[in-house]
């Protein structure tokens, strides 16, 4: 798995990390090949001792289901696809389990993770909204322009229609983001296949009492104060101070 540069994704991953009153909201975004480099092949051979790559996988029920009927799902039991009994393959597994582990590294180590941690989301409406609800009960009025921002560079990035949409739901025992002080979180993978590329989304609130996430709104601002530093003396340059004669 690689990390692809967007610039995009950079500037809207600054502006997901803030600090609003008595939470602290630490979010990102990152889109990643699902090209197979030497070592990723060498931990996918490892991966595939457990279970041949074609292999499904029973993953859990989508999280739209604890609150939508199923008749209400992007896709409905008359289609033939029963969302209560989603399965994907094992190269899939490999490659969400492969992109928490390069985006939470050296933090987390999500090589044990299972499949019924991940679920498979059918619609894109509702992983837009839960998204959405979250982000605005966290950042207020700010929203509604980071909003169409974030998904429009996601789809620039991705092709959203072409995706299929996963997320991480551990249990209580194994959620690495389980730690004092943490308020909710989310995890979002899009996949397109024909384009062999993740995009993830991120984001957790965490109480400020528990200083957790205080080196990433740290780093925001040293960020902005060598900006200006930088248009500080691009204008010393431009405009030199007056001599005295």
């Amino acid at each position: 798995m690689k990390l692809l540069e967007n610039s995009s994704f950079e500037a809207l991953s600054s502006r997901l990390c803030v600090e609003t009153g008595e939470s602290r909201i630490i979010g990102r975004i990152e889109s990643y090949s699902c090209k197979m480099a030497g070592d990723d092949k060498h931990m996918f051979k490892q991966f595939c001792q457990e279970g041949e790559p074609h292999i499904l996988e029973a993953l859990s029920p989508p999280q739209s289901t604890s609150t939508t009927s199923p008749s209400q799902l992007g896709k409905s039991v008359e289609d033939g696809e029963n969302p209560l009994s989603d399965k994907c393959c094992r190269k899939t597994l490999f490659y969400l389990i492969t992109t928490l582990n390069e985006s939470f590294r050296p933090d987390y180590d999500f090589s044990a993770a299972r499949a019924h941690e991940f679920s498979r989301e059918p619609s894109l409406n509702w992983v837009a909204n839960a998204v959405n609800s979250s982000l605005f009960s966290a950042v207020g009025e700010e929203f509604n322009s980071l909003g169409p921002e974030l998904w429009n560079a996601i789809d620039q990035e991705i092709s959203l229609q072409g995706c299929d949409i996963y997320s991480y739901n551990p249990d209580l025992d194994s959620d690495p983001f389980g730690e004092e002080g943490s308020l909710w979180s989310f995890n979002y993978f899009f996949y397109n296949k024909k384009l062999k590329r993740i995009v993830f989304l991120t984001c957790r609130s965490v109480s400020v009492l528990s200083g957790y996430g205080r080196d990433c709104l740290d780093n925001e601002l040293d960020m902005e104060l060598d900006d200006e530093e930088e248009m500080d003396g691009f204008t010393e340059d431009r405009c030199p101070r007056a001599l005295c004669v």
